[in-house]
C-alpha cells in the first residue's frame, strides 16, 4: 500500500534528506467503515554507531525510518488492519513538515479541527502534544 498526497502516489524527491523534510502528518482511512486515524511519522530516525578503533566516540547518524510500511500506532487501527487487510485502508499525507516542532503542531491542529476525540469515526484515543513557541516560528503569520 502506497502513500498518497493530493490524490496521487507520493514519492520522495531525489534529494531526500532530513534537512529537506523531517516528517509528515497523515490520515489513514478504513475503506470498509470509513473510520479514520490522524497521526504523524518521522522520515528519519537516529542510529548510534558504536565506538571502533578508528572512531573513539559513538556517532549518531540519521537513517530512513520505516515510514514506507507504517500503518499507525493505534491498537484499534492495527487490529482492524489485521482483520480486514491492508488493501482495505488508504494512506494519505496531509502535511509535509521541515521540523519536528511544526510536525507536532500540524498533527495536533488536524486532530483538534477534526474533533477526533469527540466522535467514534476516528481511531484516535488521545491527543498528546508539547510544543514551544520557538518550534513553530516558521508558521507565525506576522513574519
Amino acid at each position: 500500500m502506497e502513500w498518497h498526497k493530493d490524490g496521487i502516489v507520493w514519492q520522495p524527491p531525489e534529494e531526500f534528506n532530513h534537512e529537506i523534510v523531517y516528517g509528515f502528518v497523515y490520515l489513514i482511512t478504513n475503506q470498509i467503515n470509513q473510520r479514520k486515524y490522524i497521526g504523524k511519522k518521522f522520515f528519519w530516525s537516529q542510529k548510534t554507531l558504536p565506538v571502533t578503533k578508528a572512531r573513539k566516540r559513538k556517532k549518531k547518524i540519521k537513517v530512513e525510518s520505516d515510514w514506507r510500511k507504517y500503518y499507525g500506532s493505534s491498537k484499534h487501527l492495527v487490529n482492524d488492519i489485521e482483520e480486514f487487510g491492508v488493501e482495505n485502508f488508504s494512506r494519505e499525507i496531509l502535511h509535509l513538515c521541515k521540523t519536528k516542532g511544526v510536525l507536532s503542531y500540524m498533527e495536533m491542529k488536524e486532530q483538534v479541527e477534526r474533533e477526533v476525540l469527540l466522535t467514534d469515526q476516528y481511531y484516535n484515543g488521545i491527543i498528546q502534544c508539547r510544543i514551544g513557541s520557538n518550534s513553530v516560528k516558521p508558521l507565525k503569520k506576522d513574519q
